[in-house]
């Protein structure tokens, strides 16, 4: 059955329908709606935190404690939240933060939409961690990918993050979501008190911490990455779109992607879904076939740095700030 839904929406809906039994944020614009369709979910624990610092490790917690769980914000609380989404990381532990993101730095532009968050989602915590990060551009997709991020964080044991913005997050769509196909992944991991894992954020090997062990530490990360890198295979979503008498290639995600797909007609499109880690082998093959690459992002340039390092050519970044973009812009003033 088909029905008007918003993007916050439907990934609320999705948690549910992912087994999430815990929710814990602190309202924060264009996130809030996220937190106002959960509140009154009687199948799950609903937790109005004091700040983003206490929702996400209430989320950590609950995880540990053997519930699915997950947390929402924008820019700001997810800044707030990076220790602890370490903490997630050293602890392997599984939980989805969704960003709805807006306008900043600091609490910058809180209504208007931007895409300012996409580095920090890969590398805002200190030391070295390996995220699963995904970017949906509607309603159905924001639906199926926070499914999604359920199962990678599930599989990966850690983490994983589902980006939005504004637009996406507001935006209204007619969805038949029983139409959506997907898989549900069972809860991997064994509650507090059950197994010898260790719950602190130190270097640890068989739950002992470590602190003096550089090799511990050393095999810790090996471990965690490896195991990313082989769960991210099976998360290697994208979308391509060909135009076989363009010379010229335009990279753009998230609302963005939605803005450009007129241009279709005059260039071929590569949007990621699955941002970290970057679709290498996806894009080198894509790229190879085009004289130019532009990226179109609303930042200045972050997501173009990771694509030029991938491909280790010269690209063509187009940064939109200032909290909007539209078709009209891109055409009169970037000559797309």
């Amino acid at each position: 059955m088909k029905k008007l839904l918003q993007g916050n929406e439907a990934v609320a809906e999705a948690a549910i329908k992912a087994g999430m039994k815990f929710y814990a944020a602190y309202p924060i614009t264009p996130a809030s709606e996220i937190m106002h369709h959960l509140a009154s979910k009687k199948e799950i624990v609903f937790v109005h935190a004091e700040d983003e610092i206490a929702a996400v490790n209430m989320a950590i917690g609950a995880s540990i404690a053997g519930s699915k769980s997950m947390t929402s914000t924008s820019g700001p609380g997810f800044s707030l939240m990076q220790e602890a989404i370490g903490l997630a990381h050293m602890t392997e532990t599984p939980l989805v933060i969704v960003d709805v993101q807006r306008v900043g730095p600091s609490t910058g532009m809180p209504t208007l939409p931007s895409q300012g968050d996409v580095l920090q989602s890969a590398y805002g915590r200190h030391g070295d961690t390996y995220p699963i990060v995904f970017y949906p551009n509607s309603v159905e997709e924001c639906y199926k990918y926070t499914i999604e991020a359920f199962n990678a964080a599930e599989e990966n044991q850690g983490p994983v993050i589902l980006l939005s913005d504004g637009f996406i997050g507001h935006l209204y769509e007619t969805v038949d979501l029983e139409s959506i196909k997907f898989k549900i992944k069972d809860r991997k991991t064994i509650p507090f008190g059950q197994s010898n894992r260790h719950y602190t954020g130190l270097v640890s090997k068989n739950n002992i911490p470590k602190t003096k062990d550089f090799q511990a530490c050393r095999d810790w990360l090996e471990k965690v990455k490896e195991r990313m890198e082989k769960v991210a295979k099976n998360y290697n979503f994208y979308e391509y779109l060909e135009n076989k008498k363009a010379d010229t290639l335009l990279i753009a995600y998230g609302i963005t992607s939605r803005v450009i797909l007129p241009l279709k007609n005059k260039y071929s499109i590569f949007r990621p879904i699955r941002m970290f880690p970057v679709l290498e082998e996806e894009l080198k093959k894509v790229a190879k076939k085009y004289k130019k690459i532009i990226v179109i992002e609303m930042n200045d340039g972050q997501y173009a740095k990771e694509i030029e390092r991938t491909l280790k050519r010269e690209i063509t970044s187009i940064p939109v700030l200032g909290g909007t973009i539209n078709l009209k812009e891109l055409r009169e003033k970037w000559k797309l």
